[in-house]
């Protein structure tokens, strides 16, 4: 990395990636607190809940309430994105209905996943989904088509990198250029992903593509940086490493927010981050849950020189 490369921008995603596998239930006011927390932090974009069935994710029961609270005049920085996933035509009728910015949708590459997460086959699930952003892009929204377990299942181990390219091109052919490779069974490795990236990212260069890993296995901050290195500008990445889907065989946590910004402080990067924001964060859900939490950053502290000033 160098100063002369392009713009780095970090998407949060802990309120839905984060908490969605967490069996205590947060109170509204308890996230509303986070929020305000990661709002002062300014990353760019902030991800504050899916519309799935509350019987089905408890945890993501008060998303209409959130999104309709901080979307007010003057609740969070006019630059900032207030994100939202959406599984169906439902889910993009309630984002519309209380103000969300960016909608986040995908379409699994193992059909297995697939059934599980939407009860959809990949071929149904890619129709509705192209069609859902054509929608909110049609609503002047932002829109990001992501391939989920784009570098293996664990259902079903190996997913064909064909497999990903062919779902790209789908996407790209509907007029999608905001787009997202996953790995949401943790299987990823440097080399897959840069790989991978590159295949992808040769197809439209102009593009804009994000990453989303889980550090199932350990490799998430060293897969975001082959991520880097094949041209990704758009990093997910969960505060306190919190998170995981919970329709993968095996569940683990994202990319950790703080140890990923730390990174990006110690190479001279968004240094306009507040760091200290999302420790205080970190450490808030490690006191509300009762737990030490994946992250390392909250616990040993930043290097006190690279201590990012206020915006």
């Amino acid at each position: 990395m160098s100063a002369a490369t392009p713009q780095i921008f970090v998407h949060e995603v802990g309120l839905r990636d984060g908490l969605q596998m967490e069996k205590q239930v947060v109170p509204t006011e308890q996230k509303i607190a986070w929020i305000e927390a990661l709002l002062g932090s300014w990353v760019d974009i902030l991800q504050l809940g899916s519309f799935v069935h509350p019987e089905k994710v408890p945890q993501m029961a008060d998303s209409d309430q959130l999104f309709a609270h901080f979307s007010a005049p003057g609740r969070k920085p006019e630059n900032m994105l207030l994100s939202g996933l959406v599984l169906n035509e439902k889910g993009l009728e309630r984002g519309m209905a209380c103000g969300v910015d960016m909608f986040c949708m995908g379409v699994s590459a193992s059909e297995t996943h697939s059934r599980k997460n939407t009860g959809m086959g990949i071929e149904e699930a890619n129709k509705r989904i192209i069609a859902i952003a054509k929608s909110a892009l049609a609503a002047g929204k932002r829109a990001q088509v992501s391939v989920q377990s784009a570098f293996g299942c664990g259902y079903e181990g190996p997913v064909p990198k064909e497999r990903v390219v062919a779902i790209v091109k789908t996407f790209l052919d509907a007029g999608l250029r905001g787009l997202s490779l996953a790995d949401t069974a943790g299987h990823a490795t440097p080399g897959q992903v840069e790989d991978l990236f590159s295949r992808v990212r040769a197809l439209d260069e102009g593009a804009e593509w994000t990453c989303h890993f889980h550090n199932t296995y350990g490799l998430a901050l060293t897969n975001c940086y082959a991520a880097y290195r094949a041209g990704v500008r758009y990093f997910e990445s969960s505060v306190a490493g919190l998170g995981g889907c919970p329709f993968t065989k095996v569940a683990g946590g994202n990319t950790c927010t703080e140890d990923l910004v730390h990174g990006l402080h110690r190479s001279g990067f968004r240094t306009d981050i507040q760091l200290s924001a999302l420790v205080d964060v970190a450490r808030d859900m490690a006191r509300f849950f009762g737990r030490d939490m994946p992250g390392s950053v909250y616990k040993t502290g930043p290097i006190p020189e690279l201590a990012a000033p206020s915006p």
